[in-house]
């Protein structure tokens, strides 16, 4: 089993922080647990509390940028579920990882932005990080985030 501080290691030598967990901007819990499944709530790129990827994929921001963008949520997803479970060690696989991308009309690279977050969970977990997942193209996301994408896990039992 994959060690907590091996999995943070891991996220710096990619060149990533892993971020405090973000506040909810609703009504909403960041993340539920239902028996071994934990659910994660919208997240966005967000950094310190502030937005800091707007814009629509194909217009504003490119595929590199939507890609940062899909990577600075993911680490705010880890976050979230860290503060619930206490340990990033504890995820036995990621089971679904659904991408919703703020595009422009013709905009089709909803795949390779989802990619930007995907690869992350590969190069950390390994095989716990291949996952099932959705890209989609949509209108506006909220305060006109470039990305939002939600997570679903599988963890171990409570003890």
């Amino acid at each position: 089993m994959i060690r907590d501080l091996q999995i943070e290691d891991r996220i710096t030598e990619l060149g990533l922080k892993m971020p405090d967990p973000p506040r909810p901007l609703g009504a909403y819990l960041p993340v539920v647990r239902v028996g071994n499944l934990i659910f994660v709530s919208g997240m966005l790129p967000r950094q310190e509390g502030k937005l800091v990827s707007v814009g629509k994929l194909g217009q504003e921001l490119n595929l590199k940028e939507g890609q940062d963008a899909a990577r600075l949520a993911l680490l705010n997803g880890l976050a979230a579920i860290k503060s619930e479970i206490g340990n990033l060690a504890a995820v036995r696989k990621f089971v679904r990882l659904s991408c919703y991308v703020n595009s422009t009309l013709g905009f089709i690279e909803q795949a390779q932005v989802a990619d930007g977050a995907s690869n992350i969970l590969l190069a950390v977990f390994g095989e716990a990080g291949r996952h099932s997942r959705v890209s989609v193209g949509v209108a506006e996301l909220p305060g006109g985030a470039a990305v939002e994408l939600d997570l679903i896990a599988e963890v171990e039992p409570r003890e």
